[in-house]
């Protein structure tokens, strides 16, 4: 597709979006739609989190803010840990989910989603990454996501599987 992405940098005026439904899709299509009306172009937005299985999918939607502020990472890291000390190894299972909508000017609306399957460490290994990168180990590895590379994570990460999904969504919309 020959066309020219924008971040949301270039748009000074664009309104903060409170993440306020109950799904990534839901989340990501209110980011989506807000940024497609106020520029008047094709947006695309994404949420994403950890569900962990033996807390009922939580921190799911509130990972970003799971122990109170938003983007503390160090603290969500450490409550979830917390949470599932008890937990033995074979039930520390886990993914990472991620929504990623695009929203039209003219209403159209598409959402996929990507996801990477894992386990949960007792403790931190590797400063790659961000979140809980360093206790997530996904299927298939030995290492955690935060003892990757940008490129190895990028290749399996839950938000690259829903972009690489949504290319053809975009090239279809939008030719």
């Amino acid at each position: 597709m020959d066309i020219e992405l924008l971040g949301i940098d270039a748009f000074p005026d664009a309104p903060e979006v409170a993440e306020t439904e109950t799904s990534f899709a839901g989340n990501a299509l209110l980011k989506a739609r807000a940024i497609a009306e106020a520029t008047g172009l094709p947006a695309v937005a994404d949420d994403s989190g950890l569900c962990v299985d033996a807390l009922n999918g939580m921190p799911g939607i509130l990972s970003a803010r799971w122990a109170g502020g938003h983007g503390d990472d160090d603290a969500n890291l450490d409550l979830v840990l917390a949470q599932i000390s008890d937990v033995p190894d074979r039930r520390r299972t886990a993914s990472f989910q991620c929504a990623a909508a695009v929203a039209l000017p003219d209403g159209t609306e598409r959402v996929v989603e990507g996801s990477v399957e894992g386990r949960l460490l007792r403790e931190r290994l590797g400063t790659q990454g961000f979140g809980y990168d360093p206790i997530f180990v996904p299927l298939g590895y030995e290492i955690t996501t935060a003892q990757m590379t940008a490129e190895e994570k990028d290749a399996i990460s839950h938000r690259g599987r829903a972009l690489r999904s949504l290319a053809p969504v975009l090239a279809q919309l939008l030719s």
